[in-house]
């Protein structure tokens, strides 16, 4: 598998990651605790080491899947949670509810160092790899953010700084008061904004860019049943990517990259997380799995190499059939 390094914090893992947003239960209509462990540590053998959680998936639920997914495991792994997304006060910007609880954004110091003492003992560890601003809070000074942030470096508790959902402008204040190490932003073959916003100003200051949501919520996974109904409180329900409409023409798009596909030996899933990983992409692509079978074939993405014409091919089919997908 491919390993990189993010930003200047030593820190290396592969071209794909687990995200474990979907684990949390909320917004994608429910979870299978023991499945979603059983994930986690089929990642881990299959060589992926960059597990990503956040408080916010399940308020605390997600963390606690991966502390006990990874007792005795621990080493093996790089851990990258968040901050920012808080019910413990209403400080800041209320965000949305979860649960039955208002979710703040906040990122002020107390907030912070009160916020990384939970995922410690969620996550059954003493050190965080990667801590992350989940969300912007536009009224802390982030000055007062990255303080905070870098004394926790200081003593240990995490490794790296990373900021999420962020503006280019605000990625650039926050490199003014210290070093971040990567960025967590949607990226996919329909989502491709950040390209000429923050990509550039990335490799300006060798920030390693996590991509999420590399599949768009399993709409990039393969050819979607028009008659499949997602229930709940599934945000895909009431998605209109997930159109009928939409689904003819992934089916089309699918179709067009069958021949790429046999040729590689891959699945439609595994081509295109490798699209988001290639040269000019990002550095790790996150996705998610909802048991041990789909972590496993997602790490297997980190190992397959685009070419050139291979890049091409997938980037006319997308030309042809996407273009009207938003």
């Amino acid at each position: 598998m491919n390993t990189i390094t993010l930003g200047t914090s030593g820190i290396r893992c592969q071209t794909v990651g687990l995200g474990t947003w979907a684990m949390g239960g909320w917004m994608w209509g429910g979870n299978d605790d023991a499945a979603a462990i059983d994930a986690i540590r089929a990642s881990l053998d299959a060589g992926v080491q960059l597990i990503d959680t956040a408080p916010a998936y399940g308020l605390g639920h997600a963390e606690d899947l991966v502390g006990r997914a990874l007792e005795g495991r621990r080493q093996q792994a790089v851990v990258a949670t968040k901050c920012g997304l808080v019910w413990h006060t209403r400080q800041g910007r209320h965000f949305f509810d979860e649960e039955g609880h208002a979710v703040h954004r906040h990122l002020g110091r107390a907030s912070i160092f009160h916020e990384v003492e939970q995922s410690l003992a969620r996550l059954r560890t003493d050190y965080i790899d990667l801590y992350i601003t989940h969300w912007q809070d536009d009224t802390t000074p982030v000055a007062e953010t990255m303080d905070a942030l870098l004394d926790l470096k200081r003593q240990g508790k995490i490794r790296g700084i990373g900021v999420s959902n962020v503006e280019a402008a605000t990625l650039a204040e926050y490199l003014r008061h210290g070093p971040v190490d990567a960025i967590q932003e949607r990226y996919s073959l329909i989502d491709r904004d950040i390209e000429s916003t923050l990509m550039p100003l990335c490799r300006e200051h060798s920030v390693g860019i996590l991509g999420y949501s590399s599949l768009a919520l399993g709409l990039l996974a393969g050819p979607i049943d028009p008659a499949r109904q997602f229930g709940g409180d599934d945000q895909r329900a009431g998605n209109p990517r997930f159109s009928t409409a939409n689904r003819t023409r992934l089916h089309a798009f699918f179709q067009d990259l069958e021949p790429l596909r046999q040729q590689l030996d891959c699945t439609l899933a595994q081509l295109m997380i490798a699209w988001t990983t290639r040269p000019g992409g990002v550095t790790t692509a996150l996705c998610g799995a909802r048991d041990a079978r789909q972590a496993t074939q997602n790490a297997r993405a980190a190992a397959l190499r685009l070419d050139p014409p291979h890049i091409a091919t997938i980037d006319a089919a997308a030309q042809r059939h996407l273009q009207a997908l938003d």
